[in-house]
């Protein structure tokens, strides 16, 4: 049972000491919760009715969000991850292209459509915000934010009265640099490891506030300043929970590789670049869902325990 005790909590108003804040969250637990992070609440409630309604589709309309190149950025049906977890994608959330292919694949209604393209430009451009100012923290001033590719994903946990106190997401870090997660108003569940101490701590929700988590890649990035934060999600109480994810990936063109601007003579760096698809199958191919893969690609690697 994850025990009382909060993550870090940062306001985007405290524009003085932002970067540094946020800098030293990455750091100590490699996630924390946003406020005043300027989407719009009535846009965020708008979206996770959305959410609602396309998770409520039939299933033969759902299963049309299908990419037939890399069918996980595609929907997740029930029975995959979980026999509770399902999950619709957009793969590419930054492109406008990209998000009329998403609506037509589901035959969203033009109203829909446009809450749609307005959350998720204004979550992308948050997420070009984070990153810019991540590397403000870590005194890179004069370099630019690569944003790379977004996938954003929403979640939908059927949750009844069997279900409770099983895990509808399983003990995983992200492989990415960062997400971006609109968690449910209403209904606990995220837990997220103490990396002291190892115990479990409940994100409790905060209504209109988002929480920010490290990933594999952001680890690498950051020459492993940063901590890619092991969560799960567990079903605490028999009711329908709705998530919204932003995934922020590297570029398809662009190797995963530590910053520069952060390697000298003191601090080498620390994992030699790879290509972020070759990753992703590493840690499935090696089963390792909390980032243990990443000792593959070392500069002085580690046997894996």
């Amino acid at each position: 049972m994850a025990i009382t005790k909060s993550v870090p909590v940062i306001d985007m108003k405290d524009f003085s000491t932002l970067p540094q804040k946020m800098v030293s969250a990455c750091e100590e637990w490699g996630c924390f919760r946003l406020i005043n992070h300027g989407v719009p609440l009535s846009l965020m409630s708008d979206m996770k009715d959305v959410t609602r309604s396309l998770h409520d589709l039939p299933m033969e309309i759902k299963m049309r969000n299908y990419n037939h190149l890399e069918p996980s950025k595609g929907y997740t049906p029930p029975n995959i991850a979980s026999a509770f977890f399902e999950s619709l994608s957009l793969y590419d959330a930054g492109s406008a292209a990209a998000v009329d292919h998403f609506c037509t694949q589901l035959d969203v209604s033009p109203q829909k459509r446009e809450i749609i393209l307005k959350y998720t430009s204004a979550i992308h451009d948050l997420a070009k915000v984070m990153g810019s100012k991540l590397m403000d923290g870590l005194g890179l001033n004069g370099e630019k934010f690569k944003e790379g590719i977004s996938q954003f994903k929403l979640n939908r946990y059927n949750y009844g009265p069997e279900t409770v106190g099983l895990q509808g997401a399983v003990m995983h870090s992200d492989a990415g640099f960062f997400t971006i997660l609109h968690d449910d108003d209403n209904v606990n569940g995220l837990e997220v490891v103490d990396k002291t101490t190892g115990e479990l701590i409940s994100v409790d929700h905060v209504p209109g506030t988002l929480v920010f988590n490290v990933g594999d890649a952001g680890k690498v990035w950051s020459n492993g300043r940063f901590h890619n934060v092991k969560h799960q999600v567990q079903c605490y109480e028999a009711s329908v929970r709705i998530t919204i994810a932003l995934f922020v990936l590297p570029a398809e063109d662009e190797n995963v590789q530590v910053l520069p601007g952060l390697v000298d003579s003191d601090h080498p760096a620390l994992y030699t670049p790879f290509n972020f698809e070759h990753y992703r199958r590493q840690r499935i191919s090696t089963d390792s869902p909390t980032g243990e893969a990443l000792e593959f690609f070392r500069s002085h690697p580690k046997l894996l325990s």
